[in-house]
C-alpha cells in the first residue's frame, strides 16, 4: 500500500483546517456542459452557494492526484468539478499519464468531453485513488451514497482502490446514517421488485422505514445496470448499519444498497468557514 494511504479500519480521526480556495467555474450541471461542449460554446456562469462549496471541496480533493495515478471518478454534482478539475491540469500539462476508470456512462460521458484518458476495471484492476461525492458523512466517516443512481459502479470502483478521498458540503453532515430523512437506496433486479420493496420494509434492522420505488416522471427509474432502486427513507437514524448492510445484502435480488461502510479514507468537506479534511 502506497505510504499516502492511511490504513483501513483506523478508528483515529485526524483534522486539518483549510482556507477555502477562490476558484471560478462554469456551472457543472452535467447536460448543460455537454450540451455546450458539443456546440462549441462554454459561457462562465455564476455558482450557487452550496455549488461553490462543492467545487471548493472537489478543487481540494484534486491535490491528492499525481501524475501517472489510476484513478476512480466518482459520480454526482460534487464529483463532476473534481473531473473538470483534472481535465483543467491534464490540459495545462500539470498531471500527465492519468488513466480512470468512470462510475456511470454520465460520468464516462463528461471524463471524454474533457480529455482524460479512460479504462475499465478489467483493464485497470488496482486503482490509486477515487474522488467521489456522499449523499450523508457519519462521524466515523460512514457514508450513504447512490442518490444519483450509481451506486453500484461506485462501490465496485471504490473497493478496488488503495485510497477514497469522498468529496461533500457541510450538509451532507449527519450525526448517524440516515439521518437526512432523505433516501437510502437499494438497486434491485426489476424482476419482482416489488416482492423485494415488501421484504425490505419489513426487515427488523430496518425498522421505522418507509421504502419507495424510485421513478422518473410515470415510469420507474432505471439504472445504468437495467435495474431498479427501492429508496428507504427512515426517521431517525439506522440503529445499526453494519447489521442493516449485511440483512439488505441477504435478499436475493438485491443487486447493492448505499451504504459505504468502512471505506473511506478521507472526507474533505467544504463550509462557511473552510475546507475541513478528516482522515480516517
Amino acid at each position: 500500500m502506497p505510504a499516502f494511504a492511511p490504513a483501513r479500519g483506523s478508528s483515529a480521526l485526524t483534522t486539518l483546517l483549510l482556507r477555502p480556495q477562490s476558484a471560478r467555474c462554469t456551472i457543472h450541471c452535467l447536460p448543460r456542459r455537454q450540451a455546450g461542449r458539443r456546440a462549441g460554446v462554454m459561457a462562465p456562469m455564476a455558482l450557487s452557494k452550496q455549488d461553490e462549496l462543492k467545487q471548493q471541496a472537489a478543487w481540494r480533493a484534486v491535490e491528492y492526484v499525481k501524475s501517472g495515478m489510476k484513478l476512480g471518478l466518482g459520480t454526482g454534482s460534487t464529483a463532476a468539478f473534481a473531473v473538470d478539475r483534472i481535465g483543467d491540469l491534464l490540459k495545462k500539462g500539470e498531471l500527465s499519464d492519468i488513466v480512470a476508470v468512470p462510475t456511470s456512462i454520465a460520468t464516462r460521458e463528461q471524463a471524454e468531453s474533457v480529455g482524460i484518458p479512460l479504462a475499465t476495471l478489467k483493464e485497470q484492476p488496482s486503482l490509486d485513488l477515487v474522488i467521489d461525492g456522499a449523499d450523508e458523512v457519519d462521524p466515523k466517516l460512514d457514508v450513504v451514497k447512490g442518490r444519483g443512481g450509481a451506486l453500484l459502479r461506485e462501490k465496485m470502483v471504490e473497493l478496488a482502490s488503495t485510497k477514497f478521498v469522498c468529496i461533500v458540503d457541510e450538509s451532507k453532515l449527519v450525526d448517524g446514517l440516515g439521518g437526512s430523512k432523505d433516501a437510502m437506496p437499494v438497486e434491485v433486479v426489476q424482476f419482482c421488485w416489488d416482492y423485494n420493496l415488501e421484504r425490505l420494509q419489513h426487515l427488523p434492522e430496518l425498522e421505522g422505514s418507509v421504502a419507495k420505488l424510485r421513478m422518473a416522471g410515470d415510469k420507474p427509474y432505471v439504472t445504468d445496470n437495467s435495474n431498479y432502486i427501492v429508496d428507504l427513507y427512515f426517521e431517525t437514524p439506522i440503529k445499526d448499519a453494519p447489521a442493516a448492510a449485511k440483512a439488505i445484502s441477504e435478499l436475493c435480488g438485491v443487486v447493492e444498497h448505499g451504504l459505504f461502510l468502512d471505506m473511506v479514507d478521507v472526507v474533505v468537506i467544504a463550509g462557511k468557514n473552510g475546507v475541513e479534511v478528516k482522515e480516517r
